[in-house]
């Protein structure tokens, strides 16, 4: 790995999964904090108000860490990916201006209301701010996504040959794209399966460890939790499936990599649950199979067929000829594996959160000590890791399954990098990120932990005035 292309790309698959550890805590806990605050405005309970302060604070911790990370993201492009940048400017820049000018703005403003808003605004005008902040967190999600979907599936666009460049002709085709449609929705529940697994471990981690305090407190929200990882797990497999079909028809190597699939099946492709190969990834040695379960991921049909490697690696020799590429495959093993990671995870993580209603039904608690409780409790302990390291394998999945592309059918990766910035420039910048986050990590983890041993907070009910001299005061 010594080419500024593969540092280039080892750079922005670092910074991106180390943001997107941050992007779906920040959606999904926005919502969340909005219902239990919802909760409290409407029956009155000091209790839902605890727990709003409580995992409002964690909230905000993870907002800041994540605008500081994001940043980075937008350098890149002019960093290392400058022809790229050219290629596709007109087109990815658009969306990507609005989640900027008004979906994170948006956020921005409205939660600043509310964290300074709680003795200024009247509770139900307190309330809407953080709902907008977090339908802010969403449009965000939308714009990016939007951008993205267009490197899967270029549309609304037309080719300027003289000037070497995509040039945006219909802003609504890019925002309406099939990929982005479903990427959306499959995206968000992703995002609130990692928030609900993490109320719902921190909950139930009070519930067993320190069952003394706030008993009740904590198992409402423990309920909220497992209640929403279960609804946005059951909202991915439902978005998965469709994905997968709309990702065979516009991408259909990604999905025969995904199953490491390399001749054609004319019907009832299997999908094989674990698979040992060669160490090239070209052929199975082992494998343990579930017969027709592509088809029906690819097609919606167990008789369906699905296209091979090979065969399709022959159509884009012919077809992008021009490009120089002789082989039109992603990584087979990391695609094959990433996709089975994300769908492992999450499944594991449903089965916790019934686990969990089912510890806390009809109004019980965990009893301490059994050692069904210990072991109730180290599920939850690795409960939040679940989710968010399948959004991650996810997302590794989509891009490392897109290549050789970095725009599909219209820009090889190769073609996209900075033909200026050498492989040591990149080896610096590369190696200040990783030193970077490293330090933003262990700075998160010890903040976070810090409040979770705090506990709740006091319930200190505001008492909105009108006294435009007083203070501001910082709700947390």
């Amino acid at each position: 790995m010594d080419t500024a292309l593969d540092l280039a790309r080892w750079q922005f698959g670092i910074t991106t999964v180390y943001h997107f550890l941050f992007v779906p805590m920040t959606i999904s806990m926005a919502f969340l904090v909005a219902i239990m605050q919802t909760f409290w405005w409407r029956t009155g309970d000091e209790r839902w108000l605890r727990v709003t302060r409580f995992f409002g604070k964690l909230f905000l911790i993870n907002f800041a860490m994540g605008v500081v990370t994001g940043i980075v993201q937008e350098f890149q492009f002019g960093m290392n990916w400058s022809d790229y940048s050219r290629f596709v400017g007109d087109i990815f820049g658009a969306p990507l201006a609005i989640e900027g000018l008004l979906a994170f703005f948006l956020e921005s403003t409205f939660l600043g209301l509310w964290i300074f808003g709680w003795d200024r605004l009247k509770p139900g005008l307190h309330l809407m701010t953080i709902w907008i902040a977090a339908i802010g967190t969403a449009l965000s999600a939308y714009f990016i996504l939007a951008a993205n979907s267009f490197m899967q599936n270029p549309v609304g666009f037309r080719m300027n040959e003289e000037r070497g460049r995509a040039e945006l002709v219909d802003f609504m085709a890019v925002l309406t794209n099939k990929v982005t449609l479903i990427t959306v929705p499959h995206t968000l529940f992703a995002a609130f399966m990692v928030g609900g697994a993490f109320v719902a471990a921190v909950s139930m981690w009070f519930l067993i460890r320190r069952r003394e305090e706030d008993v009740q407190a904590f198992r409402n929200a423990a309920r909220l939790g497992a209640v929403t990882l279960l609804v946005a797990g059951l909202g991915v497999i439902i978005t998965g499936d469709i994905q997968g079909k709309i990702m065979t028809e516009v991408q259909p190597m990604k999905m025969a990599a995904a199953e490491g699939l390399y001749e054609d099946a004319e019907t009832r492709a299997p999908f094989s649950v674990l698979t040992i190969g060669t160490l090239d990834g070209s052929r199975p040695v082992f494998s343990v199979e579930i017969p027709g379960l592509l088809s029906q991921l690819a097609t919606g049909g167990f008789d369906g067929g699905v296209r091979g490697i090979n065969s399709l690696n022959e159509e884009y020799a012919k077809t992008y000829a021009d490009t120089g590429i002789t082989d039109f495959a992603p990584n087979i093993p990391i695609t094959y594996w990433s996709f089975r990671l994300m769908m492992g995870l999450g499944f594991a993580a449903i089965g916790i959160s019934l686990w969990i209603l089912w510890a806390l039904r009809r109004g019980r608690v965990p009893t301490p000590g059994t050692a069904t409780t210990r072991w109730l409790l180290r599920a939850s302990l690795l409960l939040p890791f679940m989710p968010l390291f399948a959004n991650s394998f996810g997302w590794i999945f989509t891009e490392m399954g897109r290549q050789p592309w970095v725009v599909f059918g219209l820009m090889p990766t190769a073609a996209g990098v900075s033909p200026s910035v050498s492989g040591a420039q990149v080896w610096t910048s590369m190696l200040g990120f990783t030193l970077l986050y490293g330090v933003l990590a262990v700075i998160e983890v010890k903040l976070l932990l810090t409040f979770i041993r705090k506990g709740l907070p006091e319930a200190n009910p505001p008492q909105p005035h009108d006294d435009s001299d007083a203070p501001l005061a910082f709700a947390y």
